[in-house]
């Protein structure tokens, strides 16, 4: 199982590589308040996660700058089971107000960065 998973895997990368989307253009102005907005939020996922490269996709087409994490590496790992309550890929966490949230579902993800940032 483990050899079908990681064949799967570098085929989803491979793919993801060769159809990469296009960055969003956007004024320089527009896009450092982005970039700035952008900054309290966190994508734990992993490399090969055919949920995660969507999420990933969806971010590079609208252009944000928002940091990955490994969620195979221990110290994210553990961040995300002890804060988010799941050790489940990909998850967004989102810093507003002082308050945290955790969104899991890459779809929901997908729907939360179009209406904040498109």
């Amino acid at each position: 199982m483990f050899i079908v998973r990681w064949f799967l895997g570098r085929i989803i990368l491979l793919l993801n590589f060769i159809f990469t989307p296009k960055k969003r253009k956007r004024p320089q102005d527009e896009q450092t308040m982005i970039d700035a907005a952008t900054e309290q939020l966190a994508l734990y996922q992993y490399k090969a996660c055919p949920f995660c490269v969507k999420v990933r996709r969806a971010m590079r087409r609208q252009g944000l700058n928002i940091a990955t994490l490994d969620a195979k590496q221990d110290p994210h790992k553990s961040t995300l089971v002890s804060e988010g309550g799941q050790a489940k890929v990909p998850c967004l966490r989102i810093e507003e107000n002082g308050e945290i949230r955790w969104m899991y579902e890459s779809s929901d993800i997908i729907n939360y960065l179009d209406k904040r940032f498109a």
